[in-house]
């Protein structure tokens, strides 16, 4: 096995994974003629095919679970989770690669409709609205810096959209139209992330093992099938498939890969923060690569919503010791001190 990340490692590869999720923005804006879903389907299809090559050598000589009580695994499904971490008797598993599928595509939908500021800044809620739903399905108690942030937060998207939708229904050349759908289309994403993690979580605590990764695997699978209908016939040129292959590989395989490591060495605060550097990371691309200025309402109403969360997460840095972890890859055959610490894939990546 490969020698563990040390913490500054891990500190510094976790900022590089933000930097590689942070590029889906700009990347969009340089699109010549790929349609909306087209782009969903390119990008989850190209991911898929990464991950299928990626998984094998990341699993090589990795220990193989049992069955969860009460069901038997075929040949094939030995097969598919020897290779792949795949668990097709799992219903969690399967629902984690609903919640992924929905994800990619609203995420990919979203840009098409919005401003790259509007959609990452509503994607980084997902750690309040986890909460909010871990409350009601897991019961788990919300400390009062929590609804605060909550509060905070939802003053500042209050803030940024009021303004917005002031400007889109006074000017001339404005959209009201595509900032509504791109806005509610956007917050698909944290909500399937809140479910998504609050499903995994809940199964875990029940004794069945989840690995995120290959879920990912499965919500690109299932993202690039049911966007294909409605992506056809295609009119990307070869620029953009290019433009999207770079997406699925740079921008979610490999990441998505490396944030696993990261996440066996860091707590799970430090990976909540970290990960919010993908927010300012996206916005300066979307502004330096595509001319996508943000307007001073969203960097008010943003800087309070990101501010909401940081402070949540500063205050909360010691009160987490106790918090289930998210099995990651490997984490059959290492089960050292270390490595129980409270981890977590960024669950709400899209």
């Amino acid at each position: 096995m490969a020698r563990r990340l040390s913490h500054t490692q891990a500190v510094f590869l976790m900022v590089a994974v933000t930097l590689m999720w942070s590029i889906a923005g700009v990347v969009s804006r340089q699109l010549e003629s790929a349609a909306r879903f087209e782009v969903t389907f390119w990008r989850s299809a190209f991911t898929a095919i990464s991950l299928l090559l990626i998984l094998p050598l990341w699993r090589m000589g990795s220990a193989t679970p049992q069955a969860p009580a009460g069901h038997e695994r075929s040949g094939l499904g030995r097969f598919l989770h020897r290779h792949w971490g795949l668990l097709p008797e799992s219903r969690a598993f399967w629902v984690s690669g609903v919640c992924w599928s929905v994800m990619f595509t609203a995420f990919m939908l979203a840009l098409t409709f919005t401003s790259v500021a509007n959609v990452l800044i509503i994607m980084s809620l997902g750690p309040l609205f986890t909460a909010l739903l871990a409350r009601v399905v897991i019961g788990q108690t919300l400390p009062l810096r929590t609804w605060m942030a909550v509060l905070v937060a939802g003053a500042g998207i209050v803030y940024m959209y009021g303004s917005q939708f002031v400007q889109a229904f006074t000017g001339s050349d404005a959209d009201p139209g595509s900032l509504v759908i791109g806005s509610l289309v956007a917050l698909c994403v944290p909500v399937a992330g809140a479910i998504n993690w609050t499903v995994v979580q809940r199964s875990q605590s029940h004794g069945e093992s989840i690995d995120l990764v290959p879920s990912v695997l499965l919500g690109a699978v299932l993202s690039s099938v049911l966007t294909l209908p409605f992506a056809w016939p295609f009119a990307a040129t070869g620029a953009d498939v290019t433009w999207l292959a770079l997406l699925g590989l740079v921008q979610l395989a490999i990441p998505c890969t490396l944030s696993v490591v990261c996440a066996r060495v860091l707590k799970a605060p430090e990976v909540s923060l970290l990960a919010l550097l993908e927010v300012i990371f996206g916005i300066v691309w979307a502004w330096l690569g595509a001319g996508e200025v943000p307007g001073p309402e969203v960097l008010a109403g943003g800087g309070v919503v990101i501010t909401a969360l940081v402070v949540n997460e500063v205050m909360g840095w010691h009160s987490r010791r106790g918090t289930p972890r998210i099995q990651t890859l490997l984490a059959d055959q290492d089960q050292s001190p270390v490595n129980n610490k409270e981890g977590a894939f960024h669950a709400n990546q899209p």
